[in-house]
């Protein structure tokens, strides 16, 4: 299995790393949406960024947070009409392996 690429900065850059931790925590900290819609507005962007792995590992927070896998899925899908089809065929594969990885 590969190695984790975000463990991969961590390790590489802990400075840097930790930083870029403290603006994840004051984007959590933002009022107005629950944890697991900002999970799911992280799939949509990181489908719209044609980022597989950005989806995968959004998909396992988001399931953690009890979204269904119509949510997660749907999350991919909104982007067919704005990022295309190619777009939302790399990233599908991406949210079932999360998916199953949260299980």
């Amino acid at each position: 299995m590969d190695k984790n690429p975000y463990k991969i900065f961590q390790e590489e850059f802990p400075a840097l790393a930790a930083r870029f931790n403290d603006l994840i925590e004051a984007q959590r900290s933002l009022q107005g949406m629950d944890p697991k819609t900002k999970q799911l507005v992280n799939i949509a962007i990181q489908t719209a960024n044609c980022n597989p792995k950005g989806v995968e590992m959004h998909s396992i927070m988001a399931k953690n947070l009890r979204a269904s896998r119509e949510e997660i899925l749907g999350a991919v899908i909104m982007n067919l009409h704005l990022s295309g089809l190619a777009t939302v065929l790399e990233c599908l594969p991406a949210a079932l392996k999360g998916l199953k990885a949260a299980e």
